[in-house]
């Protein structure tokens, strides 16, 4: 199982970035998909999560309003749509699937760097 996040980048307060991942090894449709953060000297948190057909999303509240959480699981690909990016958005932002009904991510990717300057 593989999962490759990308997008991140540099950019200013107030932009705009959307970060991708995409999943091979597993039956993509079967798992509930999440995006997770860590910024420097901090505990990883919960950003974003979408349930296997999309139907449902749930956000963390520091982010509700600004992220979209949205997945094509046709390409196998879950997207995280970040506007109105706040310098506290800097962070590795890391992709991962959850088996539903275990609320435990089994997957990861790698990870992807996003830097908001001010």
């Amino acid at each position: 199982v593989q999962l490759q996040a990308f997008g991140g980048g540099l950019v200013q307060a107030r932009g705009s970035l959307r970060l991708s991942c995409v999943a091979s090894g597993l039956r993509f449709s079967n798992y509930y998909m999440n995006w997770f953060r860590q910024a420097p000297g901090k505990e990883r948190e919960f950003v974003a999560a979408v349930s296997r057909y999309g139907g449902t999303t749930n956000y963390a509240d520091s982010v509700k309003g600004r992220f979209t959480i949205s997945r094509d699981n046709a390409k196998n690909t879950v997207y995280l749509q970040m506007n109105r990016l706040k310098p506290e958005d800097t962070a590795i932002y890391y992709c991962a699937a959850e088996t539903p009904g275990t609320s435990r991510s089994d997957y990861w990717g790698q990870g992807t760097l996003v830097t908001v300057s001010s």
